[in-house]
C-alpha cells in the first residue's frame, strides 16, 4: 500500500494507519490509551532531549532511520548520565512512502526501544505532499540523580580522553549506500546505556560525555576544549578505526576525525581511572573497542601527535560535510 493525502486526513484512513503499523509495533499500557497526553510517574530531577531524523537512506547497512531515531535520542540522554526512560515520536510520511517500508520502520524503532529500555509513549503522524519520503522527529526524557553532573565544563588539566570505539563507521555506511559502493561497512548506530550504566556503577568519576555523531571527533572534542578553556592532545595511533572505513577514507579523501558515528561515546576522566574505564566499556555491547586516545593540557584548541612525532591542529568541520547523515 502506498501512502496517501488521506492517511494524514485524521479519519477512517488516519485510524487504519494508526492501528496497523504504529499501534502494532508501539503497543504498551500508557501509549493505548490514546489521550492528548501522557502521564507518567517522574524524578525530582529530569534531563530532556528533542530531535528530528531526516537521513538519507532510510534503510542502510546495520540500520534504518527508525533505530536510528531512538539510538540518537537515548543516547544524548546518557551523556548527562540520565537514565533514559520515555520518548515520543512525531512522523512525517510524504505521499507515495511505503507502507510496508515504514512498517518496517516502526518495528526497527519498536525493537531498539525495547533494547534500550525506554518506553514510547505519546506520537504523532503527518502526511504531506512529497515524493515518499519519512521523517521522524522525538523526544526524549530521562531520570537524572541528584549527586550527578557531566557537563563540559568540566574538563581538568591531566584528564584522559577515552572512545568507546571505532571512529566513522555511519558515515562510511551512509556514503557507501548513496555512491552505490559495495563493501561490507555498516553503520554503528546503537543505544550506549549499557556502557554508561557501568561506569557509573563502578564509581568512575565522569567528567564529561559525548556522543559523536555530526561533524565527527575533531569537532565534538573542539567543542569539549572551547567550553572548558583547555587544550586536549590525540595521538593519531591510539584512535580507533577499521580497516575497511580507513581504506574507504583514504580513497575519497576524507578525514576520518570528521566522520559522524550513531554509536560511539568520547569520555573524560581522570588519568588514574582511565584504563578501568576502557576495561568496564570492552565487558559491555559495543564497546570492545574502547581506546585511551589523549589527554588533557593546558592550551587551547585540539591537537594531534602523528605518528613521526609532528603535531597538527584540528579544527571544527568547515562547510555542508556529509548533509542528512541523521
Amino acid at each position: 500500500m502506498k501512502i496517501t493525502l488521506a492517511h494524514g486526513s485524521g479519519g477512517k484512513s488516519t485510524s487504519e494507519l494508526i492501528d496497523s503499523v504504529f499501534a502494532k509495533h508501539f503497543s504498551n499500557p500508557i501509549l493505548n490509551m490514546m489521550e492528548d497526553s501522557a502521564v507518567v510517574n517522574g524524578s525530582s530531577r529530569i534531563a530532556v532531549t528533542t530531535d528530528s531524523f531526516v537521513v538519507t537512506p532510510l534503510i542502510f547497512k546495520g540500520g534504518d532511520i527508525g533505530r536510528l531515531s531512538v539510538c540518537g535520542t537515548v543516547n544524548d540522554l546518557l551523556m548527562r548520565g540520565a537514565l533514559p526512560k520515555y520518548i515520543t515520536s512525531a512522523f512525517i510520511i510524504e505521499e507515495g512512502a511505503d507502507s510496508e517500508i515504514l512498517e518496517q520502520i516502526v518495528k526497527s524503532m519498536s525493537d531498539t526501544a525495547k533494547e534500550a529500555g525506554v518506553t514510547i509513549i505519546c506520537g504523532d503522524t503527518k502526511v504531506i505532499e512529497g515524493n515518499g519520503g519519512i521523517y521522524i522527529n522525538t523526544t526524549g526524557v530521562g531520570f537524572v540523580g541528584e549527586s550527578t553532573d557531566i557537563v563540559s565544563t568540566n574538563l581538568r588539566e591531566g584528564d584522559t580522553i577515552v572512545v568507546s570505539g571505532t571512529m566513522g563507521d555511519h558515515h562510511a555506511a551512509i556514503l557507501s549506500a548513496r555512491m552505490g559502493i559495495e563493501n561490507n561497512i555498516k553503520s554503528d548506530n546503537a543505544p550506549l546505556g549499557e556502557m554508561v550504566r557501568a561506569m557509573l556503577k563502578e564509581g568512575i568519576e565522569l567528567h564529561c560525555m559525548r556522543d559523536v555523531t555530526r561533524g565527527g571527533l575533531g569537532t565534538v572534542l573542539n567543542e569539549l576544549a572551547k567550553a572548558s578553556n583547555i587544550n586536549i592532545e590525540l595521538t593519531e595511533e591510539s584512535i580507533p578505526v577499521d580497516d575497511e572505513v580507513k581504506a574507504f577514507a583514504k580513497i575519497l579523501g576524507l578525514d576520518i576525525l570528521h566522520m559522524g558515528n550513531e554509536g560511539k561515546l568520547v569520555a573524560v576522566m581522570p588519568m588514574e581511572q582511565a584504563q578501568k574505564a576502557v576495561d568496564i566499556i570492552r565487558q559491555c555491547k559495543y564497546g570492545e573497542k574502547a581506546q585511551i586516545i589523549g589527554e588533557v593540557k593546558h592550551g587551547e584548541g585540539v591537537t594531534l601527535i602523528t605518528p613521526i612525532g609532528g603535531k597538527r591542529q584540528v579544527n571544527v568541520l568547515y562547510g555542508e560535510g556529509l548533509p542528512r547523515i541523521c
